[in-house]
């Protein structure tokens, strides 16, 4: 597994959480390691290689302890990939038992993320397939807290309790509209398709919210090993929420991989087309919210051309 590496590390900080991944490996094991390694990777995480007699394990610690139920929920999502079938690293362990920080421990997995493979058609064809197996996987509740806790309250019982209250649709098409980076035919559209997407009554299912070519690891045949970082998970509409995500950044040839993986057949795409880009069109409004508050003045210009539909080179 891996993620990208905290801002603003010292070797001081990295000293420290050293000496805790050791403690954490010794709670675990019953015994220290042979050799512990700081890898780069996570905006929040400590992210260590842990060698021992009997193998190689990450260890990932953060200095926030709000992150343990992400911790729990990556566990959860982890254990229901792997009872499905799915190729995920194992996660032995997670907690705050052993060190005052919530840690995570996992078998390392031997191979390179997607990006770095040049059989890219046949990683993201394989992806679609292995989403469809994870969007198979039948959840209670829509959006960030469903089975992995226990948390009964917290659950959104319909797709419009969550587009109403967790994921606060309405105050995304007003930043989207306030921010006239979008045309207002977009928005008008957009609020249709909100309304419409308040009456689907799918019942919700495990989503990664992340499948992209950085998340997998492949072997040197191209062969997806490991899918990690399950952080994002939710439990919401499929395929509808994990294609806003998945085919983001993908070309469209690598778009049809992913759908034709899938399994997805021409009518059906067709059919759930306009929540996707919704899905797609509302996700945007965060890093809107954050070139706003920053005036950055570049990202809001490229925030307009791109919401404006002129990379759209496939319509008129």
């Amino acid at each position: 597994m891996r993620s990208r590496s905290p801002k603003n590390d010292s070797a001081k900080q990295i000293d420290k959480f050293r000496r805790l991944s050791r403690s954490v490996s010794q709670h675990y094991f019953g015994s220290g390691p042979s050799r512990i390694t700081y890898k780069a990777g996570g905006l929040s995480n400590f992210v260590f290689e842990v060698k021992r007699r009997d193998g190689d394990f990450i260890i990932r610690i953060s200095p926030d302890p709000g992150r343990l139920n992400a911790f729990i929920k990556e566990h959860w999502c982890e254990q229901a990939a792997r009872r499905a079938g799915l190729p995920t690293a194992e996660i032995l362990e997670t907690g705050i038992s052993a060190i005052p920080f919530p840690y995570l421990i996992a078998r390392s997995v031997k191979g390179i993320d997607g990006t770095q493979h040049p059989e890219r058609q046949k990683i993201v064809r394989d992806l679609g397939s292995l989403a469809a197996k994870i969007n198979s996987i039948r959840t209670t509740g829509f959006g960030e807290t469903f089975d992995w806790s226990n948390n009964e309250l917290s659950r959104n019982r319909k797709l419009k309790d969550y587009l109403d209250g967790e994921y606060r649709c309405d105050d995304r098409i007003e930043v989207l509209e306030r921010s006239r980076l979008c045309p207002p035919a977009t928005t008008k559209s957009l609020k249709r398709v909100c309304r419409e997407m308040r009456n689907i009554t799918t019942r919700p299912t495990l989503n990664h919210s992340d499948l992209r070519l950085k998340n997998v690891l492949v072997d040197d045949a191209g062969k997806i090993v490991a899918i990690i970082d399950w952080d994002n998970s939710t439990s919401n509409i499929a395929p509808h929420w994990e294609l806003s995500l998945a085919l983001h950044d993908l070309d469209i040839d690598l778009q049809h991989e992913f759908v034709e993986g899938y399994g997805l057949k021409e009518k059906r795409l067709a059919d759930i087309a306009p929540f996707v880009k919704a899905f797609n069109l509302l996700n945007y409004t965060d890093e809107i919210n954050r070139a706003t508050a920053e005036k950055d003045k570049r990202a809001l210009a490229r925030l307009r051309s791109r919401l404006s539909g002129v990379f759209d080179l496939y319509s008129l």
